[in-house]
């Protein structure tokens, strides 16, 4: 038996490997519909064929026809690793550089049963967010990094790695594309095409930029929703004792809405067909309780408005059944949203009213016209009931995962506006973006990779203590948001988050995020932590994603359609010092709807690396300040000039706001309206 570090060094064995067990209890991706012509198939199974000596082929061409027949894709199963999954403490990693295990480090936590939607399918979340598109491209990454020197760089198309090549100490040791298409080919039906040939592949955000953290990596934003939704749009105190908040999703990125909710006090009731990630979610401790009895649901409900007590109540059913039964009997909700994986409506990302999981599952496949169908009568059911429930009082909002945009497509009523736009905001275009984004506050992360619990409890020590003395001085107009982050990371180790890699979240602004990485860096010098740090964040941020539903939905000077600002920040953070870098067509809202970028920065307590964050983290943040201050949005002014105050190598471009009297007038005259 080889051991893990020979393993690694090994990449595509040696000789062909047996088939392993599948993990006990994971849940698997569903099958996709069969699209492809029959020279496509042969086409499938010839690239599949690439990553192996010849001889093999007779043997493995049949096996991988058959998975594509199967499952419609090849995701080689063969092949998958018979070590246990996990982030291991980087000393583990066989490398030549540090920075090449950290990236070891990160695809193996997301690759984690306990992390992943799909593991055995290389799905991290969002029912087809893929780290690799099948396990030779893995086992083949893996094998490069362990070899990588500190002049070396690996470039990885959609998974594939295309190979090492020259660089320097301060490029990036890993540059990763996921989904880059030309933009007339970037439709649903040609990403399931290109993904079923296995020439491309959906990164989501995190996923495909090895960044995942698990469900922690949206529970704090979405904490941050429901405290700011409270205190923007119900009348009251502002706290959210005795409200009810009701939502679907508890899978991979959905499955943080529970403990978010109870996190910020609320009760909040949550609706997922499928029981295996609820059980999950349940057995974790994200979840309170289950129930699978509407009626045992509304008086659970009535009970805890009445005890003003957070709840989390997972109810195993559909997600419509629920909306309608709370619109009959007339219940009080004041905060709606919805987390299903709408970018994916008709392979797995949404399951139809009336039919089981296990129906849905066989009807996508078997006959996809009439499950597009099922989803868009269930879609328009479900707005009816959102409606309702609206005109009595609820706030409703999308969660930015391409609810109103497929509700809309389903023709839903009062979805779309004559003028184009929603009837109902997104999440980010009336909270997140003006409370957050716009003066710099975005989803930042750590990764200890000493995967020692103590090292995260002292990098929660060390950024309390940084965010504390920032509020102290803060103006009025952060001093709030400072104040929520601090809440936040002193109750971080009670509310138990970690799932997975030693890893932490908390929304940072352009000042914070470089102060809270110089902070590590000394403690890693110091020996205060023991190993080195990842730094990195969600993609959904300020400057990494242009996504006219969902990031930029706040961005009204007509740029929201633009991507300049994501692929600017790629560029811009490879060559200031970020360890990788990431770019991917889609993500959250879907394939071609959406360009995003992140990157990962590994601390290691020398000089360099202090020189390397500051330089490139200033850009990450700066970058799309300037951008939404360009766009006039207030906050993003005051942010950006506070940044040129702090930095004075940073000049940028200020906006003129013109008076919209003149505007108007002239424009009448010009035109004659």
């Amino acid at each position: 038996m080889h051991s893990f570090a020979e393993e690694i060094r090994a990449g595509i064995p040696g000789t062909i490997p047996p088939i392993p067990p599948s993990i006990q209890g994971v849940n698997h991706a569903p099958a996709r519909p069969d699209i492809l012509t029959p020279s496509e198939r042969e086409l499938a199974v010839k690239n599949a064929l690439r990553y192996f000596p010849k001889e093999w082929h007779t043997v493995l061409a049949p096996e991988f026809a058959l998975e594509l027949k199967t499952d419609g894709r090849i995701t080689m199963r063969r092949f998958r690793p018979s070590y246990e999954m996990r982030a291991r403490p980087i000393s583990d990693y066989p490398c030549r550089t540090t920075q090449a295990a950290a990236v070891m480090h990160m695809i193996q936590n997301n690759l984690d049963p306990r992390v992943a939607q799909h593991p055995e399918e290389l799905v991290t979340y969002g029912g087809n967010g893929n780290v690799f598109q099948n396990w030779a491209q893995y086992l083949l990454t893996m094998k490069y990094l362990s070899e990588m020197t500190d002049r070396q760089t690996l470039v990885l198309y959609s998974g594939h790695p295309l190979g090492l090549f020259p660089s320097h100490a301060d490029a990036p040791r890993v540059v990763v594309t996921n989904g880059m298409v030309i933009p007339n080919h970037s439709g649903q039906d040609d990403y399931n095409r290109m993904a079923a040939l296995g020439v491309t592949s959906y990164g989501q955000m995190t996923a495909g930029s090895f960044m995942y953290i698990g469900p922690q990596g949206i529970v704090h934003g979405t904490t941050i929703t429901l405290m700011n939704a409270a205190r923007m749009f119900l009348e009251g105190d502002g706290t959210l004792a005795g409200r009810l908040f009701v939502t679907s999703g508890l899978g991979g990125m959905s499955g943080a809405q529970a403990k978010a909710a109870v996190i910020a006090g609320a009760i909040g009731v949550v609706a997922e067909i499928n029981p295996k990630p609820l059980h999950t979610r349940h057995s974790q401790g994200w979840l309170q309780e289950v129930e699978e009895d509407l009626d045992r649901v509304l008086a659970r409900v009535d009970r805890a408005k009445r005890e003003k007590k957070p709840l989390s109540l997972g109810y195993l059913g559909n997600v419509v059944d629920l909306w309608e039964r709370l619109a009959s009997e007339g219940i009080s909700v004041d905060l709606g949203s919805d987390q299903t994986s709408l970018h994916n409506p008709f392979m797995g990302g949404y399951y139809p009213a009336g039919f089981t999981l296990e129906q849905s599952n066989v009807m996508m496949v078997k006959d996809p016209a009439g499950f597009k169908a099922a989803v868009q009568e269930s879609l328009r059911r479900q707005v009816r009931a959102i409606n309702t429930l609206h005109d009595g009082g609820m706030y409703f909002w999308d969660y930015g995962n391409a609810f109103l945009l497929e509700a809309g497509r389903a023709g839903a009523e009062r979805i779309l506006r004559p003028d184009g736009t929603f009837g109902y905001p997104s999440y980010v275009e009336d909270i997140m973006g003006p409370v957050c984004f716009d003066y710099g506050f975005g989803p930042f992360r750590w990764v200890c990779t000493s995967a020692n619990p103590e090292d995260l409890a002292t990098t929660d020590r060390i950024a309390g203590d940084v965010l504390e003395e920032m509020a102290q001085s803060a103006p009025d107009e952060n001093r709030r948001q400072l104040l929520d982050n601090l809440l936040w990371i002193r109750q971080a180790a009670e509310n138990k988050l970690v799932v997975g890699s030693q890893a932490r979240i908390l929304y940072a602004d352009w000042k914070g995020r470089i102060e809270l990485a110089l902070a590590f860096n000394r403690a890693i010098a110091d020996g205060t932590v023991k190993a080195p740090i990842v730094l990195g964040r969600d993609h959904h941020d300020v400057s990494g994603t242009d996504s006219p539903y969902r990031e930029t939905a706040n961005i009204r000077d007509g740029s929201m359609f633009t991507a300049d600002m994501a692929v600017q920040n790629v560029i811009g953070d490879s060559f200031r010092g970020a360890t990788w870098v990431s770019l991917h067509n889609g993500g959250g809202v879907g394939w071609g709807e959406v360009m995003n970028g992140g990157f990962g920065l590994l601390l290691d307590g020398t000089e360099d690396a202090a020189r390397r964050a500051g330089s490139m983290l200033s850009w990450d943040v700066g970058n799309g300040l300037a951008r939404r201050s360009w766009a006039r949005n207030p906050g993003a002014v005051w942010a950006i000039e506070q940044a040129m105050k702090a930095e004075p190598l940073m000049k940028v471009t200020m906006p003129v706001v013109a008076d919209d009297k003149i505007v108007t007038e002239a424009t009448r005259q010009a035109f004659g309206d």
